[in-house]
């Protein structure tokens, strides 16, 4: 595998000048077709580290690593054997650090940010699966801001002792958390032929009734049921039926 560290884009534009380097890494490497390639920018960070790290087993590790010095552009790769979560991490040697999160694939995935607002500002393109995760993170958002705005109430409730209106935005806050589980739910279901749905199961509803979690699974086409995240989701149910039995 060729692996370019530092492009210079005085004279070539910048994406090109990495595409068609990256066409020479495919080409010399092409035996090589699980390879994840990520490529992008943090615009504003002239001096740093950022990383490539996945969940292996229940450790958080770093499969690479790259040292930004002046251009805020880079390139990191990663063997997998399958879709899965990976984490684009920053270290701006300031004890700051940012995280983003995206559904990694065979290809190449590209991922442009800021310094400023890391996570907040990345454009992610590449997967299948990081759209369909896409589409789900734009509708939990709006779940989130509202939840933003019930804790304000409340808490104004609280200073002013407003017992009905504490109780108001109590019932408003459930009401919010059903409304988010019965989406998620529906969400993996109807996204069933995506590793993204088992994968939602097990982290945004791990606590939802065990016949939610089952009848996400059991919709699995086996593809799904066999993939890591499958893996999990059949693991978790086992085990919460397991905690009821006894």
């Amino acid at each position: 595998m060729i692996f370019i560290r530092y492009l210079p884009s005085k004279f070539i534009p910048l994406k090109k000048l990495i595409l068609f380097f990256l066409l020479i890494g495919i080409i010399a490497c092409s035996n090589e077709e699980s390879d994840l390639t990520v490529i992008g920018s943090v615009k504003g960070l002239k001096k740093g580290t950022l990383f490539l790290k996945k969940i292996q087993d229940t450790a958080v590790v770093t499969v690479d690593s790259i040292q930004i010095n002046g251009d805020d552009s880079f390139v990191l790769t990663s063997r997998l054997d399958e879709p899965e979560i990976f984490f684009l991490v920053l270290d701006k040697n300031d004890s700051d650090e940012g995280r983003i999160t995206f559904f990694g694939n065979k290809g190449i995935t590209e991922i442009n940010t800021t310094l400023k607002n890391f996570a907040f500002d990345a454009k992610i393109s590449g997967s299948p699966q990081q759209s369909v995760l896409q589409e789900y993170n734009q509708m939990v958002a709006r779940f989130n801001n509202k939840n933003l705005d019930i804790i304000e109430e409340n808490f104004n409730a609280i200073i002013n002792k407003d017992s009905t209106k504490i109780l108001e935005t109590d019932l408003q806050y459930k009401s919010l958390l059903k409304s988010k589980y019965l989406y998620t739910i529906n969400f993996a279901l109807n996204n069933k032929t995506s590793q993204v749905s088992p994968y939602l199961a097990v982290k945004e509803i791990n606590d939802a009734q065990l016949k939610y979690l089952d009848t996400i699974y059991v919709s699995l086409p086996d593809s799904i049921a066999i993939s890591k995240y499958g893996k999990k989701l059949k693991s978790l149910i086992e085990k919460r039926r397991k905690l009821e039995n006894e």
